[in-house]
């Protein structure tokens, strides 16, 4: 014989409330607690007696009658939350986690290694591995990630800088502004086996190991206001290359307008051949903006070349420099049919600013450690 379902005073709730209780009770994403709770809310509000609740729950009535009672306080933001000063105990030692953080940042694993792991400072502190996670998580610690950075040392750093920026933020009325520079050493590699191509569930694949066919160097110039790209693939990158380049460049912006190029300090740039072709009087519409030495980041066709290698180099099978070059040239020019160009937004000034925070700090790192 089925039993009644026993019945008490439903608990006031709207229709709001009562939809959102239903979204949590059917959420596969919630904490367990909140679902429990918000399933339990819904029978209390359907009428069902909190000792039939507590069974349905694997609880107590008293649980019950508190979850209706803070629900009649806080409403649907109040399910499943714990109270302050109730729920699990900390587990770990009293300075435990201070003595985490410590050793992860002032101090390195004995036996030479670099940096600590989740087990050997577990080992070290005597907790298991998950509770260095933790701790490390909750203190925003990646030991394991190291960043690279060059602070430039260019005693011109301030002036080349205004100078870089200011073509990029305000180019000049009636000209042409581009961003110059090679990329040498382009590799015709060719993989040792065929791949297996990209399924549901499986990356597509390559071999870790390469054969080598050649290298070329590749000559960019970004022009800054449409994106568009003029390239040129050669053996070397000299002086006399550096200057067919330029030849290139010249022969394609109309007359009556200025060229600007930004490019780094090479010296093919500034070898005497070249500069006897830009002190000529047909060149007078041409002006360099060198930016400061170890500062590739202010030349803003390396971020083209990020474009070319993530997606045609880095994957491309080559089985010869002809092959390659002919690669690069085809996807150049398909960039240039929808050419996109890259938007500099950051002011000299902030840009000083952040680097004398780099110096200052190199400076004191030098002061602690040149005793």
């Amino acid at each position: 014989m089925r039993m009644p379902v026993r019945t008490a005073p439903a608990l006031p709730v709207t229709g709001e409330q009562r939809a959102e209780l239903g979204r949590m009770a059917r959420s596969a994403v919630l904490a367990h607690r909140k679902v429990v709770q918000a399933e339990a809310l819904l029978w209390a509000a359907d009428g069902i007696a909190n000792e039939e609740i507590a069974r349905r729950c694997g609880v107590d009535s008293d649980t019950v009658r508190r979850w209706r009672a803070r629900f009649l306080q806080t409403g649907p933001q109040g399910v499943g939350v714990i109270a302050k000063g109730r729920g699990r105990k900390p587990s770990l030692p009293a300075g435990t986690v201070a003595e985490v953080v410590r050793l992860t940042l002032h101090e390195a694993p004995a036996g030479g290694s670099t940096h600590w792991t989740t087990r050997s400072l577990a080992r070290r502190v005597g907790i298991g591995k998950d509770a260095v996670a933790r701790i490390w998580a909750d203190h925003n610690l990646k030991p394991w990630k190291v960043e690279t950075f060059k602070v430039s040392n260019d005693p011109r750093f301030e002036e080349k800088l205004v100078d870089v920026v200011g073509v990029y933020l305000n180019p000049p009325a009636r000209a042409v502004v581009f961003s110059f520079d090679e990329k040498p050493q382009c590799q015709a590699l060719d993989r040792t086996q065929p791949g297996l191509p990209l399924k549901p569930g499986r990356a597509g694949t390559m071999t870790h190991d390469y054969k080598r066919n050649g290298t070329v160097d590749l000559f960019a110039a970004l022009n800054i206001a449409t994106g568009e790209v003029l390239t040129h693939c050669r053996q070397a990158h000299a002086a006399s290359d550096v200057l067919r380049f330029f030849q290139q460049l010249d022969a394609t912006v109309p007359r009556g307008l200025a060229v600007h190029v930004v490019l780094d300090n090479l010296s093919a740039h500034s070898a005497p051949e070249v500069t006897r072709w830009l002190s000529h009087r047909d060149r007078r519409r041409w002006h360099l903006h060198f930016i400061p030495t170890s500062s590739s980041w202010l030349n803003l066709v390396e971020r083209w070349f990020k474009e070319l290698t993530d997606k045609r180099l880095r994957r491309g099978r080559f089985t010869s420099v002809a092959d390659l070059t002919e690669a690069i040239t085809a996807w150049a020019t398909a960039w240039n049919d929808d050419p996109k160009p890259f938007i500099w937004k950051a002011t000299a000034e902030d840009i000083i600013a952040k680097v004398q925070r780099g110096r200052d700090t190199l400076h004191q790192i030098k002061t602690q450690t040149d005793h």
